[in-house]
């Protein structure tokens, strides 16, 4: 019985990623032939079967820049960026479409320290300093065998010296994962859709307009009201918005 439900799964997947792989093709050929709205309409598709990859949403990206339509554009080379944060295909595009929109914000000046903390952290995503990890784990228990199992002085010191490296550098990537599931975990990034938003300074319409939005824009979600979500810019500004006009970007 085990046997045939294994079995099973593993048709389905192959099934499911068969179809996905046709969906995808299909909508490449659209896009190539200037069908932009039939080519998001079999992306989603893909997404509906439950992939979420870079690629899709990169391409979902591109459908939406060739309509000229802005937020949506830069709300899923976002969700890309997202899967796939050092892209610099993905980058370039998300640029071209934010040239697009009508804000602009200067972000508030960094610390040296608070630059050099985000480079570091943000080489690799959580995943990948994860992965990291666990190959100079492996690294460690390789060279601390050969440290055991060596005859000679020399080897059994590269040994140990490359045993002790690679353990320090697998909690290093560790640790930076770790900061960066928690970093990831703690911003909620979103993109408003509509072409004009009024930013209110309190969570009701009766109060007054803190100031203007425009479609495309990102914004970071601190905290949540009923119907109201409040927003802050990179800027430092802060108001709130009603909920259903920005589009959160983790909502995988």
């Amino acid at each position: 019985m085990k046997n045939l439900i294994v079995l099973l799964l593993l048709l389905f997947s192959f099934t499911a990623s068969a179809q996905n792989d046709s969906l995808f093709n299909r909508a490449t050929t659209y896009y190539n032939e200037g069908e932009y709205e039939k080519a998001s309409e079999n992306y989603f598709k893909i997404i509906e079967n439950g992939e979420h990859s870079a690629a899709v949403y990169y391409n979902l990206g591109n459908c939406y820049y060739k309509l000229n339509q802005i937020a949506p554009s830069i709300y899923y080379y976002e969700k890309a960026l997202l899967l796939k944060p050092n892209d610099r295909e993905i980058k370039n595009n998300l640029s071209y479409a934010k040239n697009m929109t009508l804000d602009a914000f200067e972000p508030l000046p960094e610390t040296s320290l608070s630059k050099l903390y985000k480079n570091i952290t943000r080489l690799l995503s959580f995943d990948q300093w994860s992965y990291a990890a666990v190959l100079f784990v492996f690294l460690f228990i390789l060279a601390y065998l050969l440290f055991y199992y060596l005859r000679y002085s020399t080897q059994k010191r590269i040994a140990f010296i490359a045993s002790i490296t690679s353990f320090f550098i697998a909690v290093f990537c560790f640790v930076l994962a770790l900061i960066q599931f928690r970093d990831f975990k703690a911003e909620i990034p979103a993109i408003v859709f509509s072409e004009e938003l009024i930013v209110k300074s309190e969570p009701n319409n009766r109060s007054s307009q803190a100031f203007l939005l425009h479609e495309g824009t990102k914004v970071y979600v601190l905290d949540e009201l009923d119907d109201w979500k409040k927003i802050e810019l990179k800027d430092g500004k802060t108001g709130w918005v009603p909920s259903d006009e920005i589009k959160l970007l983790k909502d995988f």
